[in-house]
C-alpha cells in the first residue's frame, strides 16, 4: 500500500508540473506529504517492538505464579531481547566508565544484566487479574531522532498505569533504550544511580555480583 501510494503521488505531481499547474509548488507539496508517510511508517516500526513485548507479558501473567519461574523466564527472554536494546541500556547506566572497561568484564556484565531484565519482568508480571495493554496510537519525536511510544496497562476498576518506552533505530530494527514509569521516570536514570555505588565500592565485579544476587533474590519469588 505504501509504496503503491507514493508511486501515484510521485506520478500526479509529475503529470501537473509539466502542465505548468505545480510549477515550483510541486516539492513544497509533495514534501509534507512525504515526511507524513514517513512519520507513520517510523511510528509503526517503534510499536511493533512493543506490542510484541506486551504480548509476552500478558502471557506470562497469565501463566501466573502456578507456572514455574523459569518457564516464564523462558517465555519473556525473546520478547525482551527483541524490544530492548540490553547492551545499550547497561552503556547508558554505567556512563562513561563502560568504555575503560576490559573486554571479558563488559562480557560478564551484559550477561548478568540480560539475566537480571528477564528476571525483573518475570518476578513482577507475574498474575492475572483481567488486565489488558494498549498501545496509544500517537508517539513522541525527541530532537535526537528517539521516539517515545506510550503505553497503558488497563486495571479493572483501577486507574491505567502508564509506561513509556524511548525507542532508538539501530542497525536491526527499533529498540528500547529506556522506560519512563509513570511516562516520566527513567529506568536508566534509576539504575544509573543504584549501580553507581557498586561500580565506586568494587568495580565491575561488584556490580556484576550485585546484579547475581538480584536475579537470586528475583527467582526465588521476590520483586525487585
Amino acid at each position: 500500500m505504501t509504496i503503491s501510494s507514493s508511486a501515484t503521488a510521485n506520478a500526479t505531481a509529475e503529470w501537473l508540473t509539466r502542465r505548468g499547474i505545480l510549477g515550483l509548488a510541486a516539492g513544497a507539496l509533495f514534501v509534507p506529504f512525504a515526511s507524513r508517510m514517513a512519520s507513520a511508517q517510523q511510528a509503526s516500526g517503534s510499536m511493533l517492538p512493543i506490542e510484541r513485548l506486551n504480548a509476552a507479558l500478558l502471557a506470562a501473567m497469565k501463566a501466573g505464579r502456578n507456572t514455574a519461574f523459569a518457564q516464564r523466564y523462558a517465555i519473556l527472554t525473546p520478547a525482551i531481547e527483541q524490544s530492548f536494546d540490553l547492551n545499550g541500556m547497561l552503556r547508558a547506566a554505567i556512563g562513561f566508565g563502560w568504555y575503560r572497561l576490559p573486554r571479558e568484564q563488559k562480557s560478564a556484565l551484559a550477561s548478568a544484566f540480560q539475566r537480571y531484565t528477564v528476571s525483573n519482568y518475570a518476578a513482577n508480571f507475574d498474575s492475572y487479574d483481567g488486565q489488558s495493554f494498549r498501545v496509544l496510537p500517537q508517539t513522541r519525536q525527541l530532537p535526537n531522532g528517539e521516539v517515545v511510544v506510550r503505553t497503558e496497562i488497563i486495571r479493572p476498576n483501577k486507574s491505567p498505569v502508564e509506561i513509556g518506552y524511548v525507542m532508538r533505530q539501530t542497525a536491526e530494527c527499533w529498540k528500547a533504550i529506556d522506560v519512563l514509569t509513570d511516562g516520566t521516570i527513567s529506568q536508566v536514570a534509576v539504575q544509573r544511580s543504584d549501580f553507581g555505588g557498586l561500580l565506586a565500592s568494587g568495580g565491575a565485579p561488584a556490580l556484576q555480583a550485585g546484579l547475581e544476587r538480584k536475579v537470586t533474590t528475583l527467582s526465588a519469588g521476590a520483586t525487585a
